[in-house]
């Protein structure tokens, strides 16, 4: 691909000279005093510490260790995707909250043959939604509260829901726990 224009001159032709440009860049503009802040992480923060209260899980349906599981699941991300350190309480940076939805509800409705036959369901959707709190001591207008978090995921009604259900949390946690996440301290 040939490159027009007045500055078809100064662009490398290949990555490894322009990612080396790149850096020269950023190292004479640093230089000169402008100031350039990128983060590896995706955190946008300048805390060092994180503490995380319990989730608790304040639902009739899912599995009693369903608190315990987001928030271990929770942690671990911080723990894998920031530099902050996860402290037992009084962080620079805390979050709380509760699981405050686990519902399953039919889909894709199918007509029965049948006129007398009940119409069912060839699909069923698993809803979480985690409400929490998220208290920055450094930037206190960056906190939220009562800030609800919900995903989904369907599954096939031939499939036996307690089968699936442990997969299908996790995979929806996952989803919640980065929406937190870009909503808390990477501040999107």
């Amino acid at each position: 691909m040939k490159t027009r224009g007045w500055f078809s001159g100064i662009l490398p032709r290949n990555r490894v000279v322009a990612g080396a440009s790149f850096s020269l860049l950023l190292v004479i503009l640093g230089g000169c005093g402008v100031g350039v802040q990128y983060s590896m992480t995706g955190s946008s923060t300048n805390a060092s510490t994180i503490s995380i209260t319990e989730f608790y899980n304040n639902t009739d349906l899912g599995q009693a260790n369903l608190g315990q599981t987001f928030t271990n699941q929770l942690k671990n991300y911080m723990i894998q995707n920031t530099n902050l350190a996860v402290v037992g309480e009084d962080g620079e940076l805390h979050l709380e909250g509760e699981i405050s939805g686990f519902t399953l509800t039919p889909i894709a409705p199918t007509a029965a043959s049948d006129p007398n036959q009940i119409n069912s369901a060839s699909s069923t959707r698993l809803t979480i939604t985690v409400t929490a709190n998220y208290v920055n001591s450094l930037q206190p207008e960056m906190s939220f509260e009562n800030k609800s978090f919900s995903f989904y995921r369907d599954f096939p009604n031939d499939q036996n829901f307690t089968d699936v259900e442990e997969q299908y949390t996790r995979l929806i946690f996952e989803r919640i726990v980065n929406d937190i996440f870009n909503a808390s301290i990477a501040n999107w």
